[in-house]
């Protein structure tokens, strides 16, 4: 006799199948305890072919993943048992429900749904951007639209990527006060992605003026990126190749420095300091320096020995410097996520305004040096930079 697990799990392989399943949610978990408290699965062509798409949703986060339908469909059995007490299935047919009451008894109900609602597969669905798809012509260029500006699937991601960048940083944009002729440096600036968005939404969106400049040092990305430039007619963005420590540049105004490997970020933030920046943005990368200087002999020693530990460690003493020597310099600093860790590992972004407020720079220069002693590290790069 089947079991009305085994019902419910042969009507979703069932609406799969037929590509009539509209949503599976799964709800009501077991352990009051975990931080997942829900997964929410829809169908989706890719490449590879049709899909499941699957999202946890965390207490702080959403994670993403697609799987072929087969596995898709193991996880889900897998997590009826293990995590959740309720799933909803709904199709174009039917509306399956399946409960486990308190006493583990399971409940399944089906009904015909009053109101039909068209399949799509579309778990990139766009909601409102601030960066639009239609007529842009470098997200074309990019290969994040096709040639009648559609979003491609592949690209969803980088898209939301890009927006996710440039909400964040509009809310810093909207409160600093910038010459009318302000300069954009964009440190690193790779394939362009996120400096032709910054770009699009400066002059679109604010209707501002800015020139702007993307620092790259491969010279066939300047070469593609400028290519780019001139069919969007951003005349006031360009790219130039060489690094982030030695370019000439004329006085930054606002400094962005995404990625940047290891002590390539101080170089950045040194930089932007030097300029007087109103604005410097750092997403960092690699945290090298500050790991091989670390030289722990109190109680502490016990985390740095393990090594993932250890670089863990090293990665917030260094960002937890600069945003400290930003702050002694007179920027007013915040510390957050940029991007899920679902997307890369790298993701805490560091951003700094220029204000009038006052901090107590000695103050700040001896509690770095306190943090310093006990991890036994000599100096932080950025402090060689600014000779402190």
């Amino acid at each position: 006799m089947k079991t009305n697990k085994k019902i419910f799990i042969e009507k979703l392989q069932s609406a799969v199948e037929s590509k009539k399943l509209i949503k599976l949610s799964l709800s009501a978990k077991k352990d009051k305890d975990s931080d997942l408290k829900k997964i929410i699965v829809t169908t989706v062509e890719l490449k590879k072919g049709y899909s499941l798409n699957l999202v946890y949703r965390h207490n702080t986060k959403d994670i993403t993943k697609n799987y072929e339908t087969e596995e898709g469909i193991a996880l889900i059995s897998k997590a009826i048992d293990t995590d959740f007490n309720n799933a909803e299935l709904l199709a174009e047919n039917a509306t399956v429900n399946l409960y486990t009451l308190p006493n583990g008894k399971i409940q399944l109900k089906t009904a015909i749904p009053s109101v039909q609602v068209p399949v799509t597969f579309t778990h990139d669905k766009i909601k409102e951007k601030l960066i639009d798809l239609k007529d842009n012509i470098y997200l074309r260029e990019l290969g994040i639209t096709n040639a009648d500006f559609e979003l491609r699937r592949e690209m969803s991601d980088k898209y939301r990527q890009i927006n996710k960048y440039i909400e964040l940083l509009a809310p810093n944009l909207d409160e600093l006060s910038l010459p009318e002729n302000f300069h954009v440096v964009d440190m690193g600036s790779g394939k362009g992605y996120l400096t032709f968005a910054l770009y699009d939404y400066l002059t679109t969106h604010l209707k501002l003026a800015p020139t702007m400049t993307g620092v790259e040092f491969r010279e066939d990305l300047v070469n593609i990126c400028n290519t780019i430039a001139g069919k969007s007619k951003f005349d006031r963005l360009n790219f130039k190749k060489g690094t982030i420590a030695n370019t000439n540049l004329d006085k930054i105004d606002i400094l962005i420095a995404l990625h940047a490997c290891d002590t390539a970020t101080d170089d950045a933030i040194f930089r932007g300091i030097q300029s007087n920046a109103s604005l410097i943005v750092c997403a960092p990368c690699c945290h090298k320096q500050i790991r091989k200087a670390m030289n722990v002999t109190n109680e502490l020693g016990n985390i740095t020995k393990f090594g993932i530990l250890k670089e863990r460690q090293a990665e917030i003493i260094t960002d937890t410097i600069r945003a400290m020597i930003l702050e002694a310099f007179g920027y007013k600093t915040n510390v957050f996520e940029f991007i899920s860790l679902e997307h890369t590992p790298k993701n805490v972004m560091i951003v700094g305004k220029k204000t009038k407020i006052k901090f107590e720079k000695q103050q700040i220069l001896d509690n770095i040096a306190a943090i310093k002693k006990i991890y036994g590290i000599e100096k932080h790069y950025l402090e060689t930079l600014l000779e402190i």
